[in-house]
């Protein structure tokens, strides 16, 4: 996972993940990473989903995968 995340990340790639949550409900998030911290636990991303900044944690994603054809830049 954390390969994948770190290509995503340094292609500026959106990606689509489900996410679970703290409350044990999963999500659908579009998100563009902007960071991977450097013990490899969490993100920064842009959630386009929510509008927003947010910190997601790695283990907490269930699955990733990219959004064909789209970019940050």
């Amino acid at each position: 996972m954390i390969r994948e995340l770190n290509r995503y990340w340094e292609r500026q790639q959106i990606i689509e993940m489900i996410y679970l949550g703290k409350n044990g409900e999963t999500s659908r998030r579009i998100v563009r990473i902007l960071e991977l911290d450097s013990a490899g636990q969490r993100i920064k991303a842009y959630c386009y989903t929510r509008k927003a900044y947010r910190v997601f944690a790695i283990a907490n994603i269930l699955a990733i995968a990219p959004m064909h054809g789209r970019t940050a830049g």
